[in-house]
């Protein structure tokens, strides 16, 4: 009887273990998506509006090092995500823009920090493509250390919780401006990666709902 109520005990924890890691994921996907997604060609994929907040605000905060944590995140996130989808180019239906064309476009265009302000469509216009791949990341820090999300992005779990995070990914008609699809993830991880794991986690969850795969 021990020796169950034991094993019970254990499955318990490895449920609950697996639920704390995977998080909750949410799928949006608009009926316009099929008709306009044969037409799209090349999507380019935007800096990541990044956000970096704490539970507990850590000795010597300093806010202006703490907005260029969250640009440098930005971009690693969108150079990571045009990583992971070259690296698998011939899954998909589409191809990407080099993000570093992206970002001198719309540095030329004088509208790089002002992307707030420009409809979807007006940036896919700027940047000369199909349809604009975009995203939030989202994370609170629980541990008081600033330098913890120096050079990582994510949590905890046995080993004590370190934060919390959420992440969205949208994809939006080039010559609309419309909301194509959507995936929405919270991330609650026993893990310590950096942006390019933090993706390859991401887009193994989306895979299978991804707009351009082409299975």
């Amino acid at each position: 009887m021990k020796k169950i109520l034991l094993m019970l005990f254990i499955a318990g924890i490895g449920m609950s273990a697996r639920a704390q890691f995977e998080g909750s994921k949410q799928i949006f996907e608009s009926p316009k998506l099929n008709v306009e997604k044969p037409n799209h060609k090349l999507v380019a994929i935007l800096p990541f509006n990044t956000k970096i907040s704490y539970k507990k605000m850590p000795k010597n905060f300093n806010a202006e090092a703490n907005k260029d944590q969250e640009k440098t995140m930005s971009k690693s996130i969108q150079s990571s995500m045009y990583t992971f989808l070259l690296r698998k180019a011939s899954n998909y239906t589409v191809e990407f823009q080099d993000p570093d064309k992206t970002n001198i476009l719309l540095k030329k265009a004088g509208v790089q920090d002002k992307l707030d302000e420009l409809t979807k469509d007006e940036v896919a216009k700027i940047l000369g493509v199909d349809a604009v791949l975009g995203g939030n990341f989202e994370t609170e820090q629980s541990k008081s250390e600033a330098g913890a999300i120096a050079s990582a992005v994510l949590f905890g779990g046995f080993g004590g919780k370190t934060g919390t995070g959420t992440l969205t990914l949208t994809l939006n008609s080039g010559a609309s401006g419309d909301l194509l699809w959507r995936f929405f993830k919270t991330m609650n991880d026993n893990i310590t990666t950096s942006t390019d794991d933090l993706v390859e986690h991401m887009m193994r969850k989306v895979s299978r709902n991804f707009p351009y795969s082409k299975s």
